[in-house]
Parts: structure tokens; sequence; C-alpha cells
């Protein structure tokens, strides 16, 4: 049997070290011991990881990637040592997360500080981004999203619905005219997204069934929060999430349209985790802290002033098929 987890420490060393000598005098190996090791994780995974020099030690983009995996699965193998240690019941360690950025900034950001009273030893290494994220092959714990889901390998708790509206700044409405019919979207800037899922459509109802609408603009964004502002500027019409525009439309900084003719097209919110009933404390405690509050996010359709949220630190599983 070998010893990969080993290897991964010395060559983790070496890097941080930048050098085969100093690395060795860390881990009181001899640097041609080191270098040999160096050379067997090579030889093994059949490419060159560092560049040897007599003047400095540089990695080759595969030893750039191998060094970033390594010390992060060293960083997880630490974790699951000190759960284990305390038994389980105290729980601590590094929690990854996923969300787009609108949910992120409004739901959940607002939620941790009371999360850390309650678990001050979890480290919350948090990604906002509207691209959806590969959970095995990002090394994510939880992700937030929006929409379908079709990987059965995840186990999933429904946080709540969103509904998508079409909106303008009063602004762009008294410049360009309010919109009364779908086909009225073609004599408007409808701003946009430009990640790979997202299509330049809008879904209305027509004779009873969902149809898509093409639409065009000066904005393609990666993210909800871009479109939002573009919006409130007056830039254009955008079509954002309740949870994300409610107090928006709600202090009158911008305004529903089509609401007679667009299709409330509806989306669920789940938190998506792997393991299924074997789930990390630090992750069930994460889940269970945030769930539930986020569920009462969802209810109020993001009403909650996100200030008040962080001042006072104020689901059922299902398998999917």
């Amino acid at each position: 049997m070998d010893n990969r987890a080993g290897e991964m420490q010395v060559f983790v060393r070496v890097v941080e070290a930048r050098s085969f000598s100093e690395a060795a005098r860390q881990l009181r190996m001899t640097p041609s011991t080191v270098s040999k090791l160096i050379g067997r994780i090579e030889a093994r995974m059949g490419v060159r990881l560092v560049e040897r020099s007599t003047r400095r030690l540089s990695l080759t983009d595969e030893g750039q990637l191998y060094f970033e995996r390594s010390r992060a699965l060293l960083a997880e193998l630490e974790d699951l040592e000190r759960e284990l240690a305390r038994g389980g019941a105290h729980a601590s360690g590094t929690v990854r997360v996923s969300a787009s950025v609108a949910f992120g900034a409004r739901g959940l950001v607002p939620l941790l500080p009371a999360f850390w009273e309650r678990y001050p030893d979890i480290v919350v290494d948090l990604s906002l981004s509207d691209e959806i994220v590969d959970l095995y092959l990002d090394r994510t714990d939880v992700a937030f999203r929006i929409g379908a889901l079709t990987d059965s390998n995840l186990v999933a708790r429904k946080i709540g619905t969103a509904r998508r509206r079409i909106v303008g700044s009063p602004g762009y409405l008294k410049r360009h005219g309010t919109p009364r019919t779908v086909e009225d979207l073609d004599h408007h800037n409808c701003l946009g997204f430009n990640f790979r899922r997202a299509a330049p459509v809008w879904p209305h109802r027509q004779a009873g069934r969902l149809v898509d609408r093409m639409v065009q603009g000066s904005l393609l964004a990666n993210n909800g929060e871009t479109v939002r502002t573009m919006a409130i500027a007056g830039v254009g019409l955008g079509r954002l999430a309740d949870f994300h525009i409610d107090p928006d439309i709600a202090a009158g900084r911008l305004v529903e349209v089509l609401t007679s003719e667009e299709h409330s097209d509806a989306e669920d919110v789940h938190a998506l985790h792997l393991g299924g009933q074997r789930v990390p404390p630090r992750v069930r405690a994460f889940l269970d802290d945030t769930v539930p509050r986020l569920q009462a996010f969802m209810a109020g359709q993001g009403q909650q002033d996100v200030s008040v949220a962080i001042d006072t630190g104020a689901g059922k599983e299902h398998r999917l098929v």
C-alpha cells in the first residue's frame, strides 16, 4: 500500500518552501530523499510537476494543479480527523458553499453572523456565482440552486419557489413607454445573461401554453445583481426573481410590467448536498441552521431588510428522482 497522503504533504511543503533543501530541513529528511520522492510521484503519473534549476523552483501547469488539489485534500483530511477526534459532537472545519449572487447576498449572507454565534469553529467558504457548479468537481459541500434538478446522486432540501418578473425603472418606462403586450418587448432594451445555461428568451403564456419569446438588449451579464442595477439605472427591462427585486418594487425603484400576460414562471429553490445520511457534522449543522431561516426568507419573498437581519442575527430532506 502506498502513502499518497504523505507524498502530498512533502510536495506541498516543497512548493511552499520554494526549495527542496529547505523543505527537507523542515521535514527532517535529506534533500536527495525529497527529490526522489517527487520524482516517484512524477513517474507514477507520467507528467513533470516541477521545473528544477540551480536558482529557483517553478511548477508546471500540472504541478500547480497537483499542488492546489493536494493542499485542499490535506486540509479536508485534517477537518475529518478533527471531527472524529471530537466524536462528531462539536461541529468544526470548513463548509464550502455555492449560491447565486442575488440569493446569496439577499438571503444567505445576512444569516451568517447568527450562524457563527452558534458554530464559531466552522469556516464558511462561500462562492457567489450564477453559474451552476459541479459539487463533485468543485468540491462543494452545499449548493443553493434555482431551477430544475437532474442529478439523482444529490440530496435536496426545498427552500421555496421563486417567480420571475419583468421590471423597469419609472424613468425608463416614462421615456420608452410601458409594454402592454409581449410583442411590445421587440421595441425595448431587454437586459439578459451570458452564462452557458442562459438563452435570449423570456417565457410567457399564450393560448394556455408556455412559449419562449426572443428578446435582445444592450447588456449580457453573468449575474442578476448587475441586471438589477442597470434596470434601476434606467438602462432597460430586466427579468428577475421576486426575492431579488420585491424590495425595489415596494420602494418604487422598479415597476413590474406585463402583469396580466407574463406567465409567472416559477422555479423551485433547493439546497443540495452530497452524502445521503453520512453527512459530516459541519455540513449538517450548516444545513440545519440556515435552511429553515432561508425558507422563512423565501416565504416573505425577500421583503426583510438585510441590515436588520445582520444586526439582529435573527426542511424536510428528499432524494431526487
